[in-house]
């Protein structure tokens, strides 16, 4: 079994060990999700050399080469000698370093993560390590277990001095992998000849800089490095200093006259595509509505402000306007960071900013807390312009002009306040979410009411969806269930003082209540009676993982009956009723482990 197969004249896997029983091709592998795209970036620095240096090159091979003792292998390391003298000349070192790190800057402004130098050679290696440092001085340090930048080599007794302090040991070695795989940890950017280019996974390394000839299998397995799925990563890039492209169309080709499909790198200008396209369909959204004039406010954050509002009023007001808006955006960011620093990309990261912006406010709508089961891409998470007002304005309630509200009373201040603004599809969202708040806060102190008023939103937003009310009539209705929702709370406090009734109580009271013909035929009081025994009962025999042991739950379930039968509860009832009592227990069973 082998990863990469090697298929040529001299050398040949199929040869030696057979066909192939199976091919897991890059088409499956990232159909299903286990490994990310790989894009590929060409950025060929040219090499001028000065004559004198180009003679004393020449002069240098030619002395080697034209003795005819000289055997291939002294000339193919005379060959690449040279081509180390070229690649290693210090102006161009310097010029490709330079430009890995403002590269390198970019790219972790859109995609957190760490990136791979591969140099040509170890002297290389360390000579690109001190042009970096001189430029950001702060990432090195001494102690293996610190430092943003490694080199990662091998060493020998011979290397020169200043090569000693990239001398490790194994076990430094495991260190610095350890470390580079955490994505937590300081360690970015590691500089390598062959290390870490085969069996080597790091899946928060999203970028390979490639300052080194390879090619067939050796060039297939090093790209393959920034191809490992990590959390929001949406492809891995390599970077090509020195002219690979030859060598991965052969290597390419060599892969699916083998029988794989897809294709090991794409080209980034690909990424660019998609991400104009994808930007084309966000702004078509926004049609009829000045975003634009966001990028001319200047400093003006009221201007800013009302612009973005009215962004969200246009998007909430289209038909599933919000839904269609965040998946354009998610779709848009995923691009955005596969196609940077692209000057394509960056010519448009301020709109990408501001619809990322926008998006990221009507996200706050979709949960309790604001928070999202969308997971807020890297994309532009510190490319965001910083005239963005996101930061400064992060309450929804207070972006819509109006003080929050104390959630728990629903004041009729924040219920006027809501219906009268003027942008009517904000309006709705802001009720919508804090309606589901306080219900979800409310299920868990009395899981029937908390339901009943989850029905009664759901089917007034069902029949607003349905166009059977308008935008007005249905904020008129989830204002009148806002009121309702608060006189039950209040009805419960009264409860609880009047007749010295726990939160616990009050449930269980109002899933016994639910049933009309019991509390016509018991009256309130025995009612309240019952509850009381019930929450007696059931919290006394209610062992600590009573939730996961069935045997426990039968117990409970059958002390539950026999209350109900002892009371006069109606038969035809009595299983609704229990199913209720056991639900609104498991909801108080960590409030009751915590008390014991």
């Amino acid at each position: 079994f082998t990863g990469t197969p090697i298929e040529r004249e001299d050398a040949s896997t199929p040869a030696v060990f057979g066909n192939y029983i199976d091919v897991y091709d890059i088409e499956q592998a990232i159909d299903d999700g286990a490994t990310v795209p790989i894009y590929y970036e060409s950025r060929l620095v040219q090499v001028h050399l000065k004559d004198e240096d180009k003679e004393l090159l020449d002069a240098e091979v030619e002395a080697i080469t034209e003795n005819e003792e000289t055997t291939a292998t002294e000339q193919a390391k005379a060959k690449l000698a040279k081509l180390e003298a070229i690649v290693g000349h210090e102006a161009r070192r310097k010029k490709v370093t330079a430009d890995i790190l403002a590269h390198f800057d970019i790219r972790q402004e859109s995609l957190d993560g760490k990136a791979i130098i591969v140099a040509t050679s170890r002297r290389i290696a360390v000579a690109m390590y001190e042009d970096i440092i001189a430029m950001r001085p702060e990432w090195h340090a001494d102690d293996i277990s610190k430092g943003a930048l490694k080199v990662i080599m091998t060493s020998s007794a011979s290397d020169p001095l200043e090569w000693r302090k990239h001398s490790t040991t194994k076990q430094d070695r495991k260190l610095l992998r350890q470390r580079f795989q955490d994505p937590d940890d300081s360690l970015r950017l590691v500089i390598v000849r062959d290390m870490w280019l085969t069996g080597f996974d790091a899946p928060c390394l999203h970028t390979l800089y490639v300052d080194k000839m390879m090619r067939d299998h050796n060039l297939m397995q090093a790209i393959a490095r920034v191809n490992r799925v990590f959390k929001d990563k949406p492809s891995g890039l390599v970077v090509d200093y020195i002219g690979i492209a030859s060598d991965l169309k052969q290597a390419v080709t060599s892969y699916t006259e083998n029988g794989g499909k897809g294709t090991p790198v794409r080209e980034q200008e690909k990424a660019v595509e998609t991400l104009l396209e994808q930007c084309d369909v966000v702004v078509d959204l926004l049609s009829g509505v000045d975003y634009q004039a966001y990028f001319s406010a200047g400093t003006d954050i009221g201007e800013k402000m009302t612009l973005i509002l009215n962004v969200q009023e246009h998007i909430l007001g289209l038909e599933e306007g919000k839904k269609r808006f965040i998946a354009a955006v998610t779709l848009l960011s995923r691009a955005f960071s596969m196609s940077v620093p692209h000057a394509k990309a960056i010519a448009i990261r301020e709109e990408v900013a501001f619809f990322q912006a926008v998006k990221a406010r009507l996200v706050k709508f979709e949960r309790e807390g604001g928070s999202s089961d969308i997971d807020v891409e890297t994309a532009i998470r510190q490319i965001v312009d910083r005239s963005l007002v996101v930061g400064e304005v992060v309450d929804i309630f207070a972006a819509a002009g109006i003080k929050k509200p104390d959630v728990s009373i629903l004041s009729d201040e924040f219920l006027e306040e809501a219906q009268g603004m003027e942008r009517k599809n904000l309006a709705l969202e802001l009720l919508k979410k804090v309606l589901r708040d306080q219900i979800a806060a409310g299920m868990k102190k009395n899981l029937v009411q908390g339901k009943k008023f989850s029905e009664m939103l759901e089917s007034a937003l069902r029949r607003y969806q349905n166009r059977m009310l308008t935008t007005a009539q249905v904020i008129n209705e989830l204002i009148k269930l806002a009121k309702e929702l608060r006189g039950s709370e209040a009805r419960a406090e009264e409860l609880k003082k009047e007749f010295k009734l726990s939160d616990n109580e009050v449930a269980f009271y109002d899933a016994l209540a639910m049933n009309q013909s019991a509390v016509e035929v018991l009256g309130d009081e025995t009612l309240r009676g019952l509850a009381q025994r019930l929450v007696e009962q059931v919290r006394k025999n209610a062992t600590l993982d009573w939730t996961l042991r069935d045997n426990v739950r039968a117990k409970l379930r059958n002390i539950v009956k026999r209350l109900l039968n002892e009371y006069g509860y109606p038969p035809d009832q009595q299983k609704m009723a229990t199913d209720n009592i056991l639900k609104q227990a498991e909801s108080f069973a960590e409030e009751w482990s915590a008390a014991a």
